[in-house]
């Protein structure tokens, strides 16, 4: 499969010609001839060193290299092909030690070998995850342990090679793009789903770097992470590598020219802003807050947008939830312009309002921690007749009955901060709170008299209410 790939990335000849001298030691003064190597057998013998052969037979000594390392060995049984493990280790190593000392050009044949050597030692299928198993209801991805890749001594080196080939100064991008092509990037995306965080982590470099060379790649990539958040968000809500693609991301979106294409404001509307919804967001949330906030820091005018998106997804009955996204909102606040904030100032503090009188008092308590910021600060003040009477009433509960004594006490803090900035309408605001409080009472005291005259009746009937 991965011969029919290669061959499927060669369109046109290459600008490096594989008998090239300066391809494998800057002293050659002849062409190695045409080397045609037989596929690789059943063992593993180890090969001098590259500095053990002539700069000519350097060029064979690395494809045979690299075919050696064509090998995946089994890692589930720790005694078994021990000698060729560390052979191939050994070899692997040497790879690195070459392509990073940069001795010369790598030809278009030792390209494709390498990237051919690499596809068969990462790309594999992924161990099912720990509840797939055993059938049993997932468990938060917080509290699992991680399965750590038994092969991680083989594949670090495969992963740290293919790193070093991307990074290189010698790596042509017009040669390299036929074998890195949309097929082997789509294959790396799909490794993002590993358990282990050791190759997350290396993956997450290698496509970082491969979308900062390729630029003909870029759009696919865009598109393909796309589609990794929408089958996430709406079909499995399981997958290990979310933090990492957006941490990717969060670098991608810094470097958005401006104004922002369409493109990007859908992606922030039909995948980020999604991303709020499935239950393990506490294990990416912070990498998904800063692409947001990367977002509004570019184009605030997307702060409308963005705040009306935390409110469409807001936790109802998560409370730990409920103080992430009260963090999330704080930071978006920041950003906002006091046009944006006052497009969508009335749903924001209706939802503020609902934070302040919950009965988990680290929600409350986040909440009233937005008065600490003075960005915030300024923007209600600015719009104090609009705010304070949707919170007055949330304030009055909070003072009369919360039973967290710290909560209590804020609460009592920016009750004096509105008295200060309009007293006027901070009494006018406890007026009308006093009428709505003499009118609820009288309702009730109607409701009950309304009542007692039916049981009255009823009992001059001789029907028992109760019964009835």
């Amino acid at each position: 499969m991965f011969k029919r790939i290669m061959k499927g990335g060669q369109k046109k000849p290459s600008k490096t010609d594989p008998s090239d001298p300066s391809s494998f030691g800057p002293t050659a003064t002849a062409a190695a001839p045409a080397v045609v190597v037989p596929p690789p057998s059943g063992t593993i013998e180890p090969l001098p060193l590259f500095l053990d052969v002539a700069v000519l037979e350097r060029q064979n000594l690395f494809i045979r290299k690299l075919q050696i390392c064509c090998h995946v060995l089994d890692f589930s049984d720790t005694l078994k092909s021990i000698r060729e493990k560390e052979i191939k280790r050994q070899t692997l190593m040497e790879l690195v030690d070459f392509i990073q000392s940069g001795s010369g050009k790598i030809t278009d044949t030792c390209q494709q070998e390498m990237i051919k050597m690499v596809s068969a030692n990462i790309f594999r299928c992924l161990p099912p995850a720990s509840h797939e198993n055993t059938g049993q209801e997932a468990t938060d991805p917080e509290e699992e342990e991680p399965c750590l890749e038994p092969a991680w001594p083989h594949l670090q080196l495969v992963y740290e090679l293919l790193l070093r080939y991307i990074v290189s100064s010698d790596t042509d991008t017009k040669v390299a793009k036929r074998y890195i092509d949309h097929s082997f990037v789509l294959k790396l995306l799909d490794l993002f789903d590993s358990e282990d965080p050791r190759e997350r982590e290396y993956l997450k470099t290698i496509l970082h770097r491969v979308y900062g060379k390729f630029m003909v790649h870029r759009p696919f990539i865009r598109k393909a992470i796309n589609n990794i958040f929408f089958r996430f968000i709406y079909e499995t809500e399981r997958h290990s590598g979310i933090g990492e693609l957006l941490e990717i991301l969060g670098s991608i979106i810094n470097g958005f020219a401006l104004p922002m294409k369409e493109e990007h404001k859908l992606f922030l509307s039909r995948a980020l802003l999604p991303l709020h919804k499935p239950k393990p967001v506490s294990v990416y949330h912070q990498q998904l807050s800063y692409c947001i906030a990367q977002f509004v820091e570019k184009d605030f005018k997307l702060a409308d947008a963005v705040i009306r998106g935390l409110l469409k997804y807001w936790p109802v009955t998560n409370c730990q939830k409920e103080v992430l996204f009260l963090g999330e909102l704080e930071e978006v606040l920041e950003a906002t312009q006091a046009a944006e904030f006052q497009r969508c100032m009335v749903p924001l503090f209706r939802q503020v309002a609902r934070c302040l009188n919950s009965s988990h008092f680290q929600v409350a308590e986040r909440t009233l921690f937005l008065w600490n910021n003075e960005h915030i600060v300024s923007l209600i003040a600015q719009n104090r007749t609009v705010v304070l009477p949707i919170l007055f009433e949330a304030l009055e509960k909070n003072i009369q009955s919360h039973w967290n004594q710290a909560v209590h006490g804020l609460t009592v803090n920016v009750q004096k901060m509105f008295l200060e900035m309009d007293a006027e309408l901070f009494e006018e605001c406890q007026r009308q709170y006093a009428e709505r409080e003499a009118k609820a009472e009288d309702l009730e005291e109607q409701r009950e008299l309304n009542w007692k005259r039916l049981a009255d009746a009823a009992a001059q009937n001789g029907v028992d209410m109760v019964t009835a």
